[in-house]
């Protein structure tokens, strides 16, 4: 395949998905006859199709290009807009069995004493030549098994940070649902919590952020608890066998609280689990050096949860009606080049969207 070509057949596909929601949710008969003729048109049932063949009406058809076109996706997203979201059961579960059986988040998620007993040599998620032998004052860091008990939950919401967050008035409806995962420690507290809501059960910790927020969490030990304290009974997800550079700090984290008797705990991503994740989405494409936390947690939850809704997943400088929107909701500080693709996870989201395995929250919350 032509450099480029990879990517173009990453949106094709996701245009010729489209083109099959417009179909089953028009109700304008005459546009869906139309719809229906430029398939037709374009080539026989059954055979492979050309990039042609996937332009519709509402949407033109990528160029071939190195480069990630922003327009692009956009356009996708405003047709996407114009169908009803409806979920689709058999799909859900097709997928949730997929996921289970090459990564099992029931049982593999969480680093625990019941998965990982004391004397194990452990490799790590990406520097797997290495290894960490889980002495006893480890293995006592660990949850006897996973903590998720009431798993499956019913609804959960999984909080990204996009700046498309600010002024949804998302708050309300995040806080209802039975489940929220949150992504990267961000903010929630003050006049912010209206768009991005509070409720906390499990949020994502970046070992390299509390570094640099907090450094060896000695001096700023009152100010790191102070902010953590906003998150109530949360659970603390961090990847402390991923790189051996975020062992140590992890840890940190997990004794600090300890030491302190804060009501949040400390759980550890499994490695094992995060690999094989990461191969099952390099068979869907998505081949970047390491799976973003957003599509980690994702996964994660379609597999704990009955109904998954996305809000604050937003990779785009601008909204679907061209405004500039910040890259974070509360700052607009840019991820390093070259570490996640997100184009092509986004790409793996919209998927699971238009196939009504999880609903995407595009826009503002309606207010009941």
């Amino acid at each position: 395949m032509r450099p480029g070509g990879a990517l173009l057949a990453l949106l094709a596909s996701l245009l010729l998905l489209l083109l099959l929601r417009l179909l089953c949710c028009s109700t304008d008969a005459p546009a869906r006859s139309r719809l229906s003729a430029e398939r037709s048109r374009d080539g026989p049932r059954g055979t492979p199709a050309a990039p042609r063949t996937l332009r519709s009406p509402a949407t033109q058809l990528p160029r071939p290009t190195n480069r990630y076109l922003e327009s692009d996706y956009l356009q996708i997203i405003r047709n996407i807009q114009n169908c009803p979201w409806k979920r689709q059961e058999e799909e859900y579960e097709n997928f949730r069995a997929k996921l289970a059986s090459c990564c099992d988040a029931a049982q593999n998620f969480i680093v625990s004493q019941n998965n990982t007993p004391a004397g194990t040599n452990m490799s790590y998620e990406v520097e797997s030549k290495n290894e960490i032998l889980i002495r006893e004052n480890i293995f006592n860091m660990f949850p006897v098994s996973q903590p998720f008990v009431e798993y499956p939950y019913n609804q959960c919401a999984v909080v990204g940070n996009g700046g498309i967050l600010n002024k949804s008035l998302c708050g309300a409806e995040i806080d209802k649902s039975d489940f929220v995962f949150r992504c990267n420690l961000p903010p929630i507290t003050g006049n912010i919590s209206k768009d991005v809501g509070s409720k906390t059960n499990v949020v994502t910790v970046n070992p390299s952020i509390i570094r640099l927020k907090y450094g060896n969490l000695k001096k700023k030990k009152e100010i790191f608890l102070e902010d953590i304290a906003t998150y109530g009974d949360a659970f603390l997800l961090l990847p402390a066998f991923s790189f051996r550079a975020n062992t140590i700090a992890s840890f940190k984290v997990y004794n600090t609280l300890k030491e302190s008797n804060a009501r949040q705990k400390v759980i550890f991503f499994h490695p094992k689990y995060l690999r094989n994740l990461a191969l099952f989405w390099r068979t869907e494409g998505v081949t970047e050096f390491r799976l973003s936390s957003g599509l980690m947690i994702t996964s994660v939850a379609v597999e704990l949860c009955e109904h998954v809704k996305l809000y604050g997943f937003w990779p785009f400088s601008r909204t679907v009606k061209d405004t500039p929107v910040s890259h974070h909701y509360y700052d607009n500080n840019l991820p390093k080049r070259g570490f996640h693709e997100m184009p092509k996870e986004y790409r793996q989201i919209l998927q699971l969207h238009l196939k009504g395995i999880l609903k995407l929250q595009f826009s503002k919350c309606e207010i009941a």
